[in-house]
């Protein structure tokens, strides 16, 4: 062992270990990884293959104190232009399995597996349940952790049992039913790694299954700026109420500050038009929110997840 690694901390032994079952990038930017394009580096940006490596990055952590979390496609994430002082941990190879399970209706998924993925194989097998989640971004650990979806519908409706690797219990199944399933969140632990879904759904025609993907697809297509970078809606909804509306009505479409603006398409979306920084998105954030408070009375919620803040 050279000098170097003898003084290395225990996340720096993860870069310097040859056996470690993943990458480990140090000062990466988090504009790279994140749909917003947006973000400055990371301390250290580490890529865990498997359970175990995962484990190991959890153990290292804790051990030198530093604090992590866990990323999936950055869809909903917005990071500091400071960046983030810990590790940003992002799943690999093990956790993108999707497949069918042996009892018909249900479909195995990695935490790291693409829900748009998960999305056809569903209709390929003729299975229904997921047709709400037809060109929503990101993975299926993400749409869980936040339970994904509409304002009718989302990923509780769907899932059976999670897989979670957390520093407590290490690798344990949840059911569903022991989880809360709330509108934009879940109870699932904040240091929980959502490593594996099992979803059941219902058989049903493929052609209808299509035509609503179809139909869904179209609706968003029509709705959403999807030619620019965003990090889908910023907002949540009141109860009984709808902050695109609100914030429409108050006439903030196309307000902006520096390179974000207030989408003329969908005004819940505040969109990078190039050059965007995250402090940009934040001070519009707060413009948009003091008018709708003023206007309606309502303090919005954020949707979108802050790091670095």
């Amino acid at each position: 062992m050279s000098a170097n690694a003898k003084h290395a901390t225990p996340v720096q032994k993860l870069l310097l270990d040859p056996g470690f079952d993943g990458e480990v990038m140090t000062k990466e930017p988090m504009a790279r990884h994140t749909s917003y394009r947006i973000g400055g580096p990371a301390a250290y940006l580490v890529r865990a293959d498997s359970p175990s490596a995962v484990r190991q990055v959890m153990d290292a952590c804790a051990e030198e104190g530093i604090p992590w979390t866990v990323v999936g496609r950055g869809t909903n994430l917005l990071v500091s232009d400071a960046g983030y002082p810990g590790v940003v941990l992002v799943l690999g190879r093990d956790f993108k399995q999707i497949g069918c399970s042996p009892e018909r209706g249900r479909i195995v998924a990695g935490g790291a597996a693409l829900l748009s993925s998960v999305v056809q194989l569903a209709m390929r097998e003729g299975l229904t349940g997921l047709e709400f989640a037809v060109g929503t971004p990101g993975t299926i650990g993400g749409a869980v952790r936040m339970n994904a979806g509409t304002r009718d519908v989302g990923m509780g409706t769907v899932v059976d049992s999670v897989v979670l690797i957390d520093p407590g219990e290490g690798i344990h199944r949840v059911s569903a039913s022991d989880i809360r399933w709330d509108y934009r969140s879940t109870s699932i632990p904040d240091d929980a790694v959502i490593a594996e879904c099992e979803i059941s759904m219902e058989e049903s025609d493929l052609i209808l299954i299509r035509g609503r993907m179809e139909a869904n697809m179209a609706r968003r297509k029509k709705s959403q700026p999807l030619g620019l970078p965003s990090c889908g809606s910023v907002f949540k909804n009141p109860e009984g109420a709808s902050a695109a509306k609100m914030i429409d009505e108050a006439g903030l479409k196309g307000r902006r500050v520096g390179g974000a603006c207030v989408s003329e398409v969908h005004a819940n979306f505040i969109v990078n038009t190039g050059g965007a920084t995250a402090e940009d998105v934040r001070q519009l954030m707060d413009i948009v929110g003091s008018e709708v408070e003023k206007a309606y009375g309502i303090k919005l919620q954020p949707e979108v997840r802050f790091l670095g803040f």
